[in-house]
């Protein structure tokens, strides 16, 4: 029988039933993978976070991030919301924290800070990884398979594959084009494959606002952490904004949770900083039988 404890936050937000929703899962019997799935398509969250191995004391643990669909190697909502929810489990949680957690084989830096009614995380992406510029037929295929006019596309930026963890192609739209984008396609996983990347990201860079959906095209994500070092990085990579400026990139607008994801590169490694507020939401446990 399964008995396991759960946290559900709110990420990029302040206050529950706002930002990016999130299951954390302490995970301390080891599941399976196959349970783990099994678990994360039963809670119907964008992602979920299992988390094992914790040392409070040494403030470290290993996380495991699930979609519907797989498990990924990297991902930013799931990092910050696991952080924040170790803070909370410290005996006299301390204002601010440092974590180490593993995930996909990489180690991640995370800070966190208490405040009243949620705690701020912020977690050390690395530094920006420049793929493949996407131009010619290639970026025709992207466009259509969005559903985007051509004119919906910016005409002075090009498509660019960039990566803090992630691989995204970020592919740089006007302002209208935000609302006219959508994945319109069967076999876009394998579109993506031909420059690199795991994911698109359409960014509007005037507003510094992003859309991006599970490559199948059936959910939108809420607010998507670990696309906010690439979008800043190719910001700055193409002039549009100062190295040392922090940045706010708004997502969530279309599926009516809008949020709000904080950037800053430091200067003196290049690293990016990604990060915001997660708010509790609710706690409990899995108890179940499930079948062999």
């Amino acid at each position: 029988m399964l008995n396991l404890e759960y946290r559900h936050v709110d990420v990029f937000s302040r206050h529950a039933l706002q930002g990016n929703g999130l299951v954390v899962v302490l995970d301390l019997v080891g599941l399976s993978t196959t349970l783990q799935q099994q678990l994360t398509r039963e809670v119907r969250q964008f992602e979920t976070v299992f988390v094992r191995a914790v040392d409070l004391p040494a403030r470290t643990a290993t996380l495991r991030v699930f979609t519907e669909d797989e498990e990924l190697a990297f991902a930013g909502h799931p990092v910050l919301g696991a952080a924040a929810v170790l803070h909370t489990l410290l005996p006299a949680a301390p204002v601010e924290e440092a974590w180490t957690v593993e995930l996909g084989g990489r180690s991640l830096t995370v800070r966190t800070q208490a405040r009243n009614d949620w705690v701020d995380a912020s977690m050390d992406q690395g530094p920006a990884q420049f793929g493949r510029v996407v131009t010619g037929e290639l970026a025709g295929h992207y466009r259509e398979a969005l559903g985007l006019p051509a004119t919906a596309v910016h005409p002075g930026l090009p498509m660019q594959v960039v990566s803090t963890g992630l691989p995204y192609l970020i592919v740089p739209v006007r302002p209208e084009g935000l609302a006219a984008a959508g994945i319109r396609t069967h076999d876009f996983e394998a579109l993506l494959d031909q420059s690199g990347a795991k994911f698109v990201y359409v960014f509007d860079p005037s507003a510094a606002e992003g859309r991006t959906w599970d490559n199948a095209g059936r959910v939108e994500d809420v607010a998507t952490g670990s696309a906010g070092g690439p979008a800043a990085a190719y910001l700055v990579e193409h002039g549009l904004r100062r190295g040392d400026a922090p940045l706010r990139i708004a997502q969530g607008r279309f599926t009516g949770r809008p949020s709000t994801i904080e950037v800053r590169r430091d200067l003196g490694d290049g690293h990016y900083w990604v990060g915001g507020p997660v708010a509790p939401v609710a706690a409990g446990r899995f108890g179940a039988h499930p079948a062999d």
